[in-house]
């Protein structure tokens, strides 16, 4: 069996575990868990039952929700039970359970992975960490990206006067010792974060959790559950995703250790619904959904009249092939009668709706829904989304403020492209009336969905006229994931889609046909594709500081400490002060000094150096680095 088959462990109660064991205990838990759910066999009563040797069982009863929530249900049949080995290497091969659930449904809110990637990152609270960017010229042949230098608070240091009632004396010690166990983590890396690393995260985890602070909370899980895939070399697993998950936690938990940040960078632990009255709704497309937490589904992306975005999602334990069945079930909203595919091209009159912030319907037993008409993209109000520039679009989307990680996505965008061809990876697209070139990649690139297929085979009718409605990939270059397609009205080389599809395919669901597609080759107007598309996050020298952070979540700050000795060190920053990226050049060296920092005690001995400076300094340069990025990936769209 795979770790898969065991039942989902609550944080604190793997925690619980992990703490109750000795010293010498502990030293053996990391070899304990590899490969002891393998053994794992289900009684005929439901548990689950994880033998060791013949005087040792571990059995584990999951409550009603299918989770192990409490620790007297995981019990072991050993004399040192409940402060044994055996019990906490199981609970350590199980998944961890999600933190937070729907306020409407009860179900767990999945990480929507829009790419391989397994959630989104997300970008430090704008009243902590994030700096003002410009956009990035050429002066002289050099690249130059104005970042100011990013102060990073110290626990200790004085307060400004905060515009928000200041955090409690409970959640700024919660913060503290999550901010320590998180720079622990950091400063050993994948390499030395094994179970008793990821157990102390765990547990000031859930102290944050307790305190009020469930943003945070949700962030030291993401760091755990990307060091169990690191270790354990999972498919898809990068470090980068793993960088952006440490960037993330210590953004969050350094300005409330201080003190200085509002409730507001707390977050929230559960979708509140309020009362949204009567609504229209019109049908734009619909989106797979595939979690990093083993969910699947659907979700339907609606408009109103007044252009305010909704959702209505059906998501639940399953994979792809969860998520590819979805598309066609019918829609729990009121006792309507449509299936997703029919309300992404339709539309619903909604009586006592309920809807969260985000957007997203809820089901509750005092709503009605009636079908309605769908509309065109070309009508109103969905043909808004295609009029505005992209560029236009795509900066607003920058300032609507932090994302985040696997809990918010960017809106989606609508643009009319003119297909150039394949290169590479990508399907190379360029806007209509002489606009930039776009990168568009398939949502989800797992064989069982059809995006993939159909972007290849759009790919073989360049000159193609496309209106395309997906979601832009806020940290790559110019990068769009589609969702739909549809004809562009007015153009004759454009498809030709069926009349029951209201002028739109869902990439996801929908599979394009050689009959969908125009006879004939396209105009003079088309070109060839290009053979390279300008990518400024490739052209800079930046992937070295990239490197480096990522060196350091693999390897610790030893790791670091090395790649800036010797020529390794000029390799490093050389070419990022040739290159006009000073501050990134500074931090990055300030981060291996740190790292390469070994003091001595009162007798001359060398010591270790506290995680704590290393933190600092690491989370400084990746936030640095993090607006760096950020000003390029703006730049591309214009």
């Amino acid at each position: 069996m795979s770790p898969e088959s065991l039942p989902p462990v609550a944080p604190d109660v793997l925690a619980e575990a992990v703490e109750q064991l000795s010293a010498r205990l502990r030293k053996k838990l990391d070899a304990a868990i590899a490969g002891c759910a393998e053994h794992a066999v289900r009684a005929a009563d439901g548990s689950l039952g994880v033998r060791f040797g013949e005087d040792a069982l571990v059995t584990l009863r999951p409550g009603p929700s299918g989770t192990v929530t409490e620790a007297g249900q995981a019990v072991c049949t050993c004399l040192l039970a409940p402060r044994c080995l055996h019990r906490a290497a199981v609970l350590g091969a199980a998944p961890l359970a999600d933190a937070e659930t729907d306020a409407e449904t009860g179900l767990p809110e999945p990480a929507v992975n829009s790419s391989e990637r397994a959630a989104a990152l997300s970008e430090p609270d704008a009243d902590a960490f994030e700096p003002t960017t410009d956009l990035p010229e050429r002066t002289e042949g050099r690249l130059e990206v104005t970042v100011p230098a990013v102060p990073v608070p110290a626990p200790d240091g004085p307060a400004p006067e905060p515009a928000t009632p200041p955090l409690t004396p409970a959640q700024v010690r919660a913060a503290t010792a999550l901010w320590e166990a998180a720079a622990e983590a950091l400063s050993a890396g994948v390499t030395a974060g094994g179970a008793v690393v990821q157990a102390e995260l765990l547990r000031a985890a859930h102290t944050a959790r307790l305190a009020g602070l469930p943003r945070a909370e949700a962030a030291a899980l993401r760091v755990v559950r990307g060091l169990r895939a690191a270790r354990e070399r999972g498919r898809g697993q990068r470090l980068g995703d793993l960088a952006g998950a440490f960037r993330e936690l210590l953004a969050a938990a350094a300005p409330l250790s201080s003190g200085t940040a509002g409730p507001g960078l707390a977050g929230g632990a559960r979708r509140a619904y309020a009362q949204g009255g009567s609504l229209r709704v019109y049908g734009l497309c619909r989106e797979p959904v595939l979690s990093a937490t083993g969910y699947g589904g659907v979700s339907t992306h609606l408009m109103g009249p007044d252009g305010a975005r909704y959702t209505v999602s059906d998501v639940r334990p399953g994979g792809p092939a969860r998520a590819g069945g979805a598309g066609s079930a019918s829609v729990a909203l009121g006792g309507g009668v449509l299936d997703h595919a029919g309300l992404a091209r339709g539309g619903l009159r909604i009586a006592g709706a309920t809807v969260s912030p985000d957007g997203r319907l809820g089901a509750g037993r005092g709503v009605s829904a009636t079908p309605l008409r769908g509309v065109d993209w070309s009508e109103e109000p969905a043909s808004v989304l295609f009029a505005r520039p992209v560029g236009e679009a795509m900066a607003a989307a920058f300032d609507d403020g932090p994302r985040e990680a696997g809990t918010a996505e960017a809106a989606l965008l609508g643009c009319d492209v003119e297909v150039l061809g394949a290169a590479g990876e990508y399907l190379v697209v360029r806007v209509a009336g002489d606009g930039p070139l776009l990168r568009l990649r398939p949502a989800h690139p797992h064989p069982e969905l059809p995006h993939a297929a159909n972007l290849r085979r759009i790919a073989e009718h360049p000159g193609l006229a496309l209106r395309v409605l997906g979601r832009p990939d806020l940290d790559r270059a110019a990068t769009l994931r589609p969702l739909a397609v549809g004809p562009v009205p007015g153009e004759p080389y454009t498809l030709r889609l069926p009349e029951e599809w209201l002028g739109r395919a869902d990439l996801g669901y929908d599979r394009l046909q050689g009959s969908h597609f125009p006879r004939g080759a396209a105009g003079s107007g088309s070109g060839a594709p290009p053979t390279a598309v300008p990518d400024p996050l490739a052209d800079a020298p930046l992937w070295r500081v990239r490197r480096l952070l990522e060196t350091g979540v693999a390897g610790g700050r030893r790791a670091v400490a090395e790649a800036g000795r010797g020529t390794d060190a000029a390799a490093l920053l050389a070419p990022l002060r040739r290159a006009g990226l000073g501050g990134a050049a500074q931090l990055a060296a300030a981060l291996t000094a740190e790292a390469d920092r070994r003091p001595r005690d009162a007798f001359g001995r060398l010591t270790d150096a506290p995680a704590d400076g290393y933190a600092r300094a690491w989370l400084a340069s990746a936030v640095h680095l993090a607006a760096a990025e950020r000003s390029l990936v703006v730049a591309s769209w214009s």
